[in-house]
């Protein structure tokens, strides 16, 4: 079945409720979503050539124009390839040109220098709408026929630790993963409005087929990304506003909202994942917003559908055992099985830490025209996620690391978001990231980059005695580095390979304390 079948019918249902935002402002109902969508797809298909099952990518900033052209690619049958538009040209002409992208779609149509894109690829402005071409019979009056398991989305990892690999996502991987949503994640109504403050390209993208299907609204920043009063402007606006964000984004809310008096009105949910979030900062986020906080715990190859925690458990800080439920990525989502594997690849038991496998309906097709990857991964149907947590008795999964970030010092291992879990309880930390660094003496020793709330307020041993008070002496860094900020990606992630690159440069951006 084509996803965008679910756009068709919520046009029928519903053709004047509405659907695009601009900011506050409404710029089409369901029905003119639709009609828009079509024209585009028309154009692609008569003007292009654009065959079902050919590649068309996307290099453009979150706007109304973004969601309908990936509504038009799938209607047409094509296979959306979303590249993250903070990439730097010569990164996403690899990209485009890996997945044989017949044409990409950038915010003005001169993103790229001649030549840079291979002969058969031609970019073209994402805004311009086509005039409504003419009707040749009932040529895509619906979407192309799509079985579940043709590929529809083709997302590209990060690649920070090499090149990026194509995840291939199917129709039905991403109709499994958009009906966990109201089942494990947040019930949708009609009267919800989605606000895409992280890149459509990820995530926050992937949240749009739901709120299609439910008829919601579907709101574009002004601002094209993330911006706290912005947002906070806009739920007042229009109320029963959800959202997908990077928890550093949710820090960055909490922020603004205590700077300016805001308590949430108008938020109806903020979804958080992607990286961790220390309790101390879900701490403060309820403290701030109230019970509006769901974590989800997913990766590209099994996209936001691994494991769920519900904003009655986070926000339930009178049970005993809050501590450990807060720290845990919740259970297992709907559509999915969940296994820790011990080094032997066998299931560990209860508390016991190991790599996190899972399997279900959303574990992507494999990665793109890179089958040594695919079955690096995709074992007996279960797909190997390199991240590293155990399962407790009653089934919460608690992250550890991801498997290459695990220290290994002395023989023992150490897994970096512990340490960072007892640093950011200090209240002079704003950031913290620990990593490893190579060690004769003892193979790996502890890194921690840390963001002071008050630059200069703490040295490195005032913050080293108050760590051993809390955590076991072995664990304490050796080396903290004080830096005015972390690197990220776009979407929230801290890019730990730069830090690591910082320790081969000590003249470098953070120095040594």
């Amino acid at each position: 079945m084509n996803i965008a079948l679910w756009l068709f019918d919520a046009a029928q249902r519903w053709p004047r409720r509405p659907a695009l935002f601009a900011g506050s402002r409404q710029v089409a109902d369901y029905q003119a979503f639709a009609a828009r969508v079509r024209a585009r797809a028309l154009h692609l298909r008569q003007e292009h050539g654009i065959a079902p099952g050919e590649r068309v990518a996307l290099l453009m900033k979150n706007s109304c124009d973004y969601l309908e052209l990936l509504y038009a690619i799938w209607w047409s049958g094509a296979v959306a390839v979303p590249v993250n538009s903070r990439l730097h040209p010569l990164e996403a002409a690899w990209i485009i040109g890996n997945a044989g992208a017949r044409l990409v779609y950038t915010d003005a149509g001169r993103v790229f220098e001649p030549g840079a894109l291979a002969e058969a690829c031609r970019e073209l402005p994402g805004y311009d709408l086509p005039p409504l071409p003419a009707v040749r019979g009932d040529e895509l009056l619906e979407p192309w026929p799509r079985e579940a398991d043709e590929l529809a989305w083709l997302f590209y990892t990060s690649g920070t630790t090499g090149r990026s690999k194509g995840v291939m996502l199917s129709h039905g991987n991403l109709i499994a993963m958009s009906l966990c949503y109201p089942l494990d994640v947040d019930p949708v109504s009609s009267g919800d409005a989605v606000v895409y403050a992280a890149p459509l390209s990820h995530g926050a993208g992937l949240y749009n087929f739901i709120h299609v299907r439910c008829g919601a609204r579907h709101v574009l920043p002004q601002s094209r990304g993330f911006d706290a009063p912005e947002l906070f402007g806009l739920a007042r606006e229009l109320g029963a506003v959800s959202l997908f964000a990077a928890p550093t984004m949710v820090k960055r809310m909490v922020e603004q909202a205590r700077a300016q008096g805001y308590a949430g009105e108008g938020i109806k949910t903020i979804v958080y994942g992607g990286a961790p979030m220390y309790q101390a900062d879900l701490s403060q986020a309820l403290d701030t917003f109230g019970p509006r906080l769901v974590q989800i715990y997913g990766q590209g190859e099994c996209p936001m559908s691994i494991s769920a925690l519900s904003r009655e458990q986070i926000a339930d800080r009178a049970a005993g055992d809050w501590p450990a439920i807060a720290a845990s990525v919740g259970r297992a989502q709907s559509c999915v099985e969940v296994r820790i594997l011990d080094a032997e690849g066998q299931p560990a038991a209860p508390g016991v830490p190991g790599e996190i496998v899972v399997r279900g309906a959303p574990v992507m097709q494999g990665y793109w025209d890179n089958p040594s990857a695919t079955q690096a991964v995709l074992l007996d149907g279960w797909l190997h996620t390199g991240d590293i947590g155990f399962l407790d008795a009653r089934g919460y999964l608690t992250l550890t690391d991801r498997s290459k970030d695990v220290i290994i010092s002395g023989g023992s291992n150490i897994y970096p978001r512990e340490v960072e879990e007892a640093l950011m309880q200090h209240p002079g930390v704003f950031e913290v990231c620990v990593v490893g660094e190579a060690d004769a003496q003892w193979g790996e020793s502890v890194v921690a980059f840390v963001v002071l709330r008050s630059p200069g307020s703490l040295d490195p041993q005032a913050l080293n005695d108050w760590f051993v008070t809390r955590m076991a002496s072995f664990k304490k860094p050796k080396k903290y580095l004080f830096c005015a900020e972390l690197p990220k990606n776009s979407y929230g992630k801290i890019l730990k390979s730069q830090l690591r690159q910082r320790l081969q440069d000590p003249t470098g951006p953070g120095g040594n304390p």
